[in-house]
């Protein structure tokens, strides 16, 4: 199977812990298995930590800490490759900052549930077109 490289968004984790049997689930599914290698570095590592902490959600200090420690190792940590495009969400920056910087060595995509947050690029991904990617390619096989 290929292996395919993604920055996934902070959106997609906290999808796929609310509703496991979701896409974003698969995601994180496939990105645990190997099929998708999570692209990171420290600032998303936080990001996600804070995220996933907030008391709406409702989620233990441990599942949180068990997912990270996993994504940490499942990942290949990047520097980000600075952009001067504009974002609504200084948050989203460094996600599409870390993509463009595995883009020319590993052709990475950006999973993300708000396609609206960054620029319409070919490589901004919703995690639906993540799947058809792989399964599409799969099928060539």
């Amino acid at each position: 199977m290929k292996t395919y490289y993604a920055v996934i968004d902070t959106n997609v984790i906290v999808s796929s812990f609310l509703r496991h049997d979701s896409l974003p689930g698969r995601i994180v599914d496939l990105a645990t298995e190997g099929t998708i290698v999570p692209l990171i570095n420290q600032q998303i590592l936080i990001e996600y930590s804070e995220v996933l902490s907030r008391n709406k959600f409702g989620l233990s200090e441990e599942a949180i800490s068990k997912f990270l420690a996993k994504w940490t190792k499942a990942g290949i940590h990047l520097e980000r490759q600075k952009t001067s495009l504009d974002f609504a969400d200084k948050d989203d920056v460094v996600f599409f900052e870390v993509t463009l910087s595995g883009r020319s060595t590993m052709g990475a995509y950006l999973v993300t549930g708000n396609l609206r947050h960054y620029p319409a690029e070919s490589f901004v991904v919703t995690p639906r077109q993540m799947i058809e990617i792989i399964e599409k390619d799969e099928l060539k096989r």
